[in-house]
């Protein structure tokens, strides 16, 4: 039975690292809630920042998802700051391109708000923090049933979603972190 439960799970491990098209299969982290994957990753980070540090989160987001980022600035006394948004619900990139400096230690920003449904330009907003040496985080809970995310063509550093909603078992979330990242 422990042999047929272990298979379901790298059977799904599996078939998510191909909707998701990772790299490996060990890039997939079954988690049991997409804020769980954020908090993982926040505490992950919490070693990683210091005092002057900067974690950037958009305007955009669930309270659950900011919540995680303030904690962890306030342990760390790194800096949070926020991507506003304009009238439209869409993300100032020009007032975001301005946040980013060598500071800024790592991006948050969903990929559709669960609040507005506005879809981000995540692909540029990756490579813009990736030029500043930035990591980036997205969470996917709301786009992943209606987007499919190449997680090599984004170049995104972690990735968090909801795999139930698409392609695996009810209850599965999933936390996909670029191997060099994990």
């Amino acid at each position: 039975l422990s042999q047929e439960a272990t298979d379901l799970y790298e059977g799904a491990r599996l078939k998510i690292q191909k909707h998701f098209n990772a790299k490996h299969n060990y890039e997939i982290i079954l988690t049991s809630g997409t804020t769980h994957g954020i908090n993982l990753v926040a505490s992950g980070f919490s070693s990683l920042l210091e005092k002057g540090d900067e974690v950037l989160v958009s305007a955009l987001e669930h309270h659950s998802n900011i919540v995680p980022w303030q904690m962890l600035c306030e342990r760390t006394g790194a800096t949070l700051k926020v991507i506003p948004m304009n009238e439209q619900g869409e993300l100032i990139m020009s007032d975001y391109e301005v946040l980013l400096s060598g500071k800024t230690k790592l991006v948050f920003v969903n990929h559709i708000s669960n609040a507005l449904g506005t879809i981000n330009p995540i692909k540029e907003i990756i490579e813009m923090a990736h030029e500043v040496g930035s990591a980036v985080l997205v969470d996917g809970a709301q786009s992943c049933p209606h987007i499919k995310p190449d997680v090599q063509d984004l170049d995104v550093d972690v990735y968090v979603a909801g795999a139930h909603n698409m392609i695996v078992q009810t209850g599965v979330r999933l936390l996909y972190g670029q191997e060099e990242c994990i």
